[in-house]
């Protein structure tokens, strides 16, 4: 039996094949990441895991840091793709793909003081530091293929090349268990081993990509994209949608660093508890963050096609998937704590405690799975400025009062308070933004159904 759906619902399949592509893609990264953990979880020395969860903490950020590559690319090229302009997606690419070089040298670059600073902050023992730095030294060299990696799964994400990102992550993320399995356990490199495990496998990830992009160019369009490449307006549109997207991500850096950084000064076992829960949170945000991810190239696309009929219904949908999908990952976690923890390490007196943190988990998750869709969705029109706002509203006014009482009381259920409520504030923020647009366009859907009318008459 065939359902027709409304028409401004047609992208239901579209959506599917994309969230579901992108969500396998995105957790191969961090499920690479836990394998890593988990093989150093079973060493003898717990001080292997604390310190590689300690920096693999920093590593996230910087990522996190870096993701406006990611999301300042895809929804221009979706826009690009709604226009049918093959010239301005080439250009998208290979303009952002210098931007990318540039921070990737920069961090290369500024590496020892990076480490000196991260380490500094860190109040923890010194065999802990020392794995950490170890792990930092090998891992740092692969950051420049993070970053023109992060632009090409952009660039595909945009055009609906799921597929190719799934390819690209498949290979990098393959590699990369099979290095740790050789490094770490095979060879007895325990930090070294998995930073050096992930830099190559970065490298080779990238190498996948820039053979599938050169499939996917149009070369006949390259002699006239280079001339334009210096355009001075547009590289000024493509910077001030990077710095907004840069703020938020500094933002969100901001909050994880206080996270991470008052844990460390509650000992080695709430460093090593909270490192844990928030690898099982990161996780689902990889997952969530691949449903924002077809959020963002369904309504670029729809704004370059000035479909606005289908923006608010594609709001609605990628909503509903990312709460379901956040229950479902919260549920796992407290109906099966010992099995979902106890793959990541076999230390009880960590294991042990974490049951009382579950329910900041399940909160959390909730508060991730609808703030993610929101960022995926201004993103995709091009509305960096609210992501912005919302971003530093959240990290100021939500968390950081409350991370300040957190490290006076030396209390870790606050600290999770504190970052529960630096989602909540963001939501609140975004939500008036997004009341705000929702009338806008219903002013102009009316206005544009009433011009038709005309026109018939």
């Amino acid at each position: 039996m065939n359902i027709t759906l409304p028409k401004q619902y047609n992208f239901l399949s579209r959506f599917s094949r994309l969230a579901l592509i992108n969500v396998l893609s995105n957790l191969m990264e961090p499920l690479a990441g836990t394998i890593s953990i988990a093989f150093l979880g079973h060493l003898s020395k717990i001080d292997h895991l604390a310190g590689v969860t300690l920096c693999a903490t920093l590593f996230n950020i910087i990522y996190s840091l870096m993701s406006f590559l990611r999301m300042g690319i895809t929804g221009v090229t979706a826009q690009a793709v709604g226009l049918d302009d093959r010239e301005e997606m080439l250009l998208v690419a290979l303009r952002n793909g210098l931007i990318a070089l540039g921070i990737g040298g920069l961090l290369l670059l500024f590496q020892y003081p990076l480490q000196q600073f991260w380490f500094g902050i860190m109040n923890t023992t010194l065999e802990v530091n020392a794995s950490g730095i170890d792990y930092f030294r090998a891992r740092i060299w692969g950051v420049p293929a993070v970053a023109l990696n992060l632009v090409i799964i952009g660039w595909f994400l945009g055009r609906e090349m799921s597929g190719y990102v799934l390819l690209m992550s498949v290979v990098g993320n393959m590699a990369n268990i099979v290095f740790d399995y050789l490094f770490i356990v095979h060879w007895d490199w325990a930090s070294t081993g998995a930073g050096t495990s992930q830099s190559i496998s970065q490298y080779l990830m990238l190498v996948v990509g820039i053979i599938l992009a050169s499939f996917k160019t149009d070369w006949e369009e390259a002699p006239n994209a280079v001339k334009k490449f210096w355009n001075a307006s547009a590289f000024k549109a493509a910077f001030t949608l990077n710095i907004n997207l840069f703020i938020r991500s500094s933002a969100n850096m901001f909050v994880l660093i206080i996270f991470t950084a008052l844990s460390s000064a509650m000992g080695t076992i709430v460093l090593t508890e909270n490192a844990l829960l928030l690898q099982v949170l990161l996780i689902s945000i990889y997952i969530f963050e691949g449903i924002g991810f077809a959020t963002e190239t369904l309504s670029g696309k729809f704004k370059g096609q000035q479909a606005n009929g289908q923006l608010l219904p594609l709001l609605q949908v990628t909503l509903g998937s990312s709460l379901q999908v956040g229950l479902i990952c919260a549920l796992v976690c407290i109906l099966f704590p010992e099995i979902v923890f106890g793959l990541l390490t076999n230390h009880d007196e960590v294991t042990s405690l974490l049951r009382s943190y579950l329910p900041w988990l399940f909160f959390v998750l909730e508060l991730f799975s609808v703030s993610l869709i929101l960022d995926g969705y201004f993103a995709g029109l091009g509305l960096g400025a609210g992501i912005r706002n919302a971003s530093l509203s959240g990290a100021m006014l939500g968390f950081a009062p409350l991370a300040i009482m957190a490290g006076y009381y030396h209390n870790n259920h606050i600290l999770w308070f504190a970052l529960s409520m630096s989602v909540i504030t963001k939501l609140v923020v975004l939500g008036l933004q997004l009341q705000s647009f929702v009338v806008q366009t219903f002013v102009s859907n009316v206005t544009e159904s009433r011009s038709k009318s005309s026109e018939g008459a």
